[in-house]
C-alpha cells in the first residue's frame, strides 16, 4: 500500500518512528497537497455564487489546476520515499574491494540525483499553487478568505521544506552542472515563492483585521 493511501494517523506514526523515511520531504509534499486542496476548496465555495459571477471562469480554472497540483503533490509523498529507499540499497552494497567501492560510489551518485528530483518538482508544484492562490485573492468567497491564508502558509512550508531536501542532496553530488542547475533553479523559485506567500498571508490578515 502506498504511503499516500494510509491514514493520517499512520502517516504521523511513520514520521515519528526511527525509520529514515518518510521524513521531511514526504511531510513537505503532504503539506503542499493540503495547501492546494484549500485553494481548491475556496474556488469550489465561490463557483455558482451570484455575487462572484464575474469570476466564475477564473474559479473553474482554479478548480481544474489546483486539483492537478494537489494530486501531483500527493504523489510526491510516495516518490520521495521510493527515491530514498534507493539510497538505502546503496548503503547495503559491499565495499571490500576497490571495484566494489567504485561501484558503490557510482550508485550513490545516481541515488543522490534520483533523490533530488522529487523535492525539486515539489517546489515547482508548490510555486504553481501559490500563483493560483494569489489569483483567488479578492475574487473568491470572502467567508473562506482565511483558508487562502492557510493555503499560503502550507505551500510556503512545502516549498521551503522541499528546498532543504534539494540542497542536502546536491551538496554531495559530484556532477557540478547538475548541482548548479538545481541550485539556481531552486533558488529562483524560493526568491519568488516566499514573498508571494507572505503577500497572500498579509492580504488575508489585513482583510480579516478590517472585517
Amino acid at each position: 500500500m502506498k504511503l499516500s493511501d494510509r491514514t493520517l494517523e499512520d502517516f504521523g506514526n511513520f514520521l515519528a518512528s526511527d525509520a529514515p523515511a518518510p521524513g521531511g520531504g514526504a511531510a513537505a509534499a503532504l503539506a503542499g497537497s493540503f495547501g492546494a486542496a484549500l485553494t481548491h476548496m475556496v474556488a469550489a465555495l465561490t463557483v455558482g455564487k451570484p455575487r462572484y459571477a464575474e469570476h466564475a471562469d477564473l474559479m473553474r480554472k482554479l478548480l481544474a489546476e489546483t486539483e492537478l497540483l494537489r494530486g501531483a503533490l500527493l504523489t510526491a509523498v510516495d516518490r520521495d520515499v521510493e527515491a530514498f529507499r534507493g539510497m538505502g540499497v546503496v548503503f547495503s552494497m559491499p565495499k571490500g574491494t576497490e571495484a566494489e567501492r567504485s561501484a558503490r560510489r557510482a550508485a550513490m551518485q545516481r541515488a543522490l540525483r534520483a533523490c533530488t528530483h522529487p523535492p525539486y518538482e515539489m517546489m515547482e508544484h508548490a510555486l504553481a499553487a501559490l500563483r493560483l492562490t494569489e489569483k483567488a485573492l479578492g475574487r473568491s468567497n470572502k467567508n473562506a478568505v482565511s483558508d487562502l491564508g492557510v493555503s499560503a502558509l502550507l505551500l510556503k512550508a512545502a516549498l521551503q521544506g522541499a528546498w532543504l531536501n534539494v540542497l542536502i542532496n546536491i551538496g554531495s553530488v559530484d556532477d557540478a552542472a547538475f548541482a548548479e542547475r538545481h541550485r539556481a533553479g531552486g533558488g529562483a523559485m524560493v526568491a519568488e515563492a516566499l514573498p508571494l506567500a507572505d503577500k497572500i498571508y498579509g492580504a488575508v490578515l489585513a482583510e480579516l483585521a478590517g472585517a
